[in-house]
């Protein structure tokens, strides 16, 4: 008898999936698709597209990254979670993933139920950005200004219910004063219009905001993180300005489909994770404004309970409605 035979009926008559057992030592044999559920530029895909060839080479295969906006997030995470959870496609979401169930009662997936964690990649601060023609130069001075001319201050954000929303409304929380929401279609066209002095206030990523602050369009007031940001270090923190409550920082983090086989999961975690900590990597993110982090499935799930119970409670102290 041949012996590959031989071995098919040996594994066949002890129970042992002979072919699946194979195919789990291969993988991965395909390339990854990575959705993205924003478009390119923002701080989610470019995050992505730095640690991408890292990612790949440690995975040992092509990696397709694909951009899938729409709905705060939502649309790129429902078409993950109705893929084939055969470890060939993942998604890279942002802290939104932790605000959406708030926000949206009738989302098309179940965020706890549908997707398993791959890894916590990285966190991010974002910072209070003035328009220069604004006279203030700190937190202090606009908390003062605020409480002076209750909501005569307005700021802008990405769209309702988008993270630069929540952060704004967190900052009203913490120091008890009234501004005005004025949401936008994307950070982008909000940004434009602080820049141009529509509006005198935002929040924004740091990679997105420093082309500003370096050229002097944008003062920035406070960041949030328990330090200060590298990127920006002439920036104090909302701790150091006496608000620390407003934990206002954005956590990235990958997911695949629930079911996907556990040697798959650690197969990209540790690819994700290689690429993430790389020193040239880590070095790189660090001047956008990201912070390295890495960590397994285990940290990435405790994550998101943590964020998700924590909006949820500013979605609903706020009383936040989506139109």
């Amino acid at each position: 008898m041949p012996t590959l035979r031989r071995r098919h009926l040996l594994a066949a008559a002890l129970g042992v999936p002979h072919v699946n057992r194979a195919r789990a030592q291969a993988y991965p044999e395909r390339p990854l698709r990575v959705v993205v559920p924003f478009g390119p530029g923002g701080g989610t895909d470019n995050l992505m597209r730095v640690i991408e060839p890292h990612v790949r080479a440690a995975f040992g295969q092509p990696l397709v990254i694909e951009n899938r906006a729409g709905a705060g997030g939502t649309i790129g995470s429902d078409i993950v979670a109705r893929a084939a959870p055969d470890g060939t496609t993942a998604l890279l979401v942002d802290s939104s993933f932790a605000i959406n169930p708030s926000l949206f009662p009738n989302l098309p997936y179940d965020p706890a139920k549908d997707f398993a964690p791959v890894s916590l990649l990285a966190t991010g601060p974002v910072i209070l950005l003035a328009h220069p023609a604004l006279p203030v130069t700190t937190v202090q001075e606009l908390v003062a200004m605020a409480k002076a001319q209750p909501g005569r201050l307005s700021y802008a954000s990405g769209g309702n219910g988008a993270s630069t929303h929540l952060a704004g409304e967190l900052l009203k929380m913490v120091a008890g004063i009234d501004l005005v929401h004025v949401p936008y279609r994307g950070t982008g066209p909000a940004t434009t219009d602080v820049v141009a002095g529509h509006v005198p206030l935002m929040f924004n990523g740091i990679s997105a905001a420093r082309p500003h602050v370096d050229a002097g369009r944008l003062r920035p007031l406070a960041v949030t993180g328990a330090r200060r940001s590298g990127a920006l270090p002439q920036v104090p923190t909302f701790a150091e300005a006496g608000l620390a409550d407003v934990a206002a920082s954005t956590f990235w983090g990958v997911l695949v489909p629930a079911g996907t086989p556990d040697a798959a999961v650690a197969r990209m975690s540790d690819a994700f994770r290689a690429g993430v900590t790389h020193e040239a990597v880590q070095e790189r993110l660090r001047s956008l404004g990201f912070e390295s982090i890495g960590g397994p499935p285990a940290a990435y799930a405790e994550n998101l309970r943590t964020e998700t119970a924590k909006w949820a409670r500013v979605v609903r102290q706020a009383n936040i409605r989506l139109d």
